[in-house]
């Protein structure tokens, strides 16, 4: 493998011990089988992080973006596991989301359990980086992947997810990261939506993460195996709360569930999940945001209700983020599913700030019931009211519909997009056509040139689609 290092676990020390002849080991095995129980534990922890430097491995290094978030290249990572945690990690998927390869046996909704995190070992442009948190990640697309028999599956990382088990690695870093999401462009055969969906809202103006391009191999026990090309992903509650926002001491929400909607009735702070002061139990802005929302004086006194709701929600963020979201197409987020966006309480504003996030669905019409049209025909105001009561504003309906515009002038312009969609794929094409079945989610090569012709027509389609809307 091309600049990766051979891990010699030189002093790894494996103790036996037989259970029927220690007594500190407790076990609840029957006793007629007591002789035949054996315990293994390895000690890898005896090791020296040789290729450790301050701007490369410590905390106190500013996250570096033009390292690690470099555009016009695709950069290699590779993660290497032991063949006992690799396999600790494909049980656990089973005993999550059934039988690898199988629809019908085992367990067929979604799992409430995150995969399980195991140490191993990270390679880049020559350095290591050691005892690595790396587990699964993903929800539907987690599940489809893994019972369709691909093992493309998304990662996450997080570099001193050990550190109390490895004193070596407190706080290790990746250029300043310490979360990162390798996400497997889940049904997209151009690979590109992940990252073109997130630039484009980074583009306009709106928190969001920096994304790149990586190929990405996995050694399990056998050598490396080339797993594909993946969009590296910034965290949220990691560097991008930190970096776009003054401080990171304000609430961070990741909404799950109908509590999500923020339709009247639902409010679960169990489904307001906190990234950040978990352990505090103050939700009073998201219940702020949620009285407000349905307040009588939204009927009856339109100008108070907009006072009030711009006091604790900031909306101006908001419509742009919709104008941009439904610009582009996104049907796998709020107003068709209760998922895939932050609530962060910016300190400076006290205002909620939107994020969106889990992006591999956009740049499409969309699948169950597509992605909204422009005028959010069809749309229930009362099942999503951060769209419905706001469009129906007038005064919110004009900003957005300034937004509609200055996005297909702008970040979403056709021909700046058409030469993106052009430059991507020919950084992308040697690695995208190079993936194999089973770790693909093409049926064949040409999939890839087809599926970026789709997004160069969707994006003219979108410039129309903007003009017929906006002339109407």
């Amino acid at each position: 493998m091309k600049d990766l290092k051979v891990i010699l676990f030189s002093t790894l020390i494996a103790f036996v011990y037989f259970s029927c002849a220690n007594d500190d080991v407790v076990t609840e095995t029957p006793e007629e089988e007591i002789d035949e129980e054996v315990i293994v534990v390895i000690d890898d922890t005896d090791f020296e992080a040789t290729d450790w430097t301050e701007a490369t491995h410590s905390k106190d290094a500013d996250p570096d973006f033009n390292e690690v978030f470099e555009d016009g290249t695709v950069k290699r990572l590779d993660l290497v596991i032991t063949e006992e945690r690799w396999q600790n990690m494909l049980d656990d998927m089973t005993n999550l989301y059934g039988t690898f390869g199988s629809r019908g046996g085992g367990n067929s909704g979604f799992s409430d359990e995150d995969p399980i995190f195991v140490p191993g070992e990270v390679f880049y442009e020559g350095k290591e980086w050691y005892r690595v948190g790396l587990r699964f990640k993903g929800n539907s697309s987690l599940q489809s992947a893994w019972q369709a028999g691909i093992l493309k599956l998304s990662f996450k990382l997080d570099f001193d997810e050990f550190e109390d088990d490895y004193p070596q690695i407190k706080n290790q870093r990746f250029f300043g990261f310490k979360k990162l999401s390798l996400k497997n462009n889940y049904d997209d055969a151009s690979m590109m939506r992940e990252k073109v969906a997130t630039d484009v809202f980074r583009d306009a103006g709106l928190a969001a993460s920096h994304t790149a391009f990586y190929t990405v191999y996995v050694d399990h026990g056998d050598g490396a195996e080339y797993f594909g090309v993946y969009t590296l992903v910034e965290e949220v509650d990691d560097t991008v709360i930190d970096t776009q926002f003054s401080d990171n001491d304000g609430n961070l929400y990741k909404p799950d569930g109908d509590a999500a909607s923020f339709a009247s009735g639902t409010y679960d702070e169990d489904e307001y999940v906190k990234k950040t002061n978990e352990d505090e139990a103050d939700f009073s802005d998201v219940s702020g945001l949620l009285d407000v929302l349905h307040d009588s004086s939204r009927t009856s006194d339109a100008e108070t209700w907009r006072a009030n709701l711009d006091g604790i929600f900031d909306t101006d963020v908001f419509l742009k983020y919709l104008a941009v979201n439904t610009v582009i197409q996104n049907w796998d987020t709020y107003g068709r599913m209760t998922h895939n966006y932050f609530l962060y309480n910016n300190l400076d504003t006290g205002k909620l700030n939107w994020i969106p996030w889990d992006n591999n669905e956009a740049l499409q019409d969309g699948k169950q019931g597509g992605a909204l049209s422009l005028d959010f025909s069809g749309l229930n105001a009362a099942t999503w009211p951060i769209i419905g009561y706001l469009y129906n504003d007038e005064v919110y309906k004009a900003k957005y519909d300034t937004y509609v515009q200055e996005v297909v002038d702008g970040a979403f312009e056709t021909s700046k997009m058409q030469a993106l969609y052009d430059s991507y794929a020919s950084l992308l094409e040697e690695s995208a056509t190079a993936e194999i079945s089973g770790y693909t989610f093409m049926n064949s090569s040409a999939d890839f040139q087809s599926a970026v012709n789709e997004l160069k027509s969707h994006a003219s389609s979108r410039a129309t689609a903007v003009s017929s809307y906006l002339n109407n």
